[in-house]
């Protein structure tokens, strides 16, 4: 039992160094890259969310108008 608690455990660590030394090779985003994103992101947001209400809007008035 305790060989399987060792086992574990450096599998354990050696899985968390194989992670730091990704990380150290990824390419972080710049801070204008991330609030261009950002800004990209809330509105498309904004725009599908008006279209999406538009749409119901103008189906619940033609539904209304059907169950009259």
């Amino acid at each position: 039992m305790a060989a399987g608690g060792e086992g574990f455990i450096k599998r354990s660590s050696k899985f968390l160094k194989e992670v730091r030394s990704e990380l150290k090779k990824v390419t972080w985003p710049t801070k204008d890259d991330l609030v261009s994103s950002t800004i990209v992101v809330l509105v498309s947001i904004a725009l599908v969310s008006g279209f999406i209400w538009i749409i119901d809007s103008i189906l619940i008035k033609m539904l209304e108008l059907i169950l009259q």
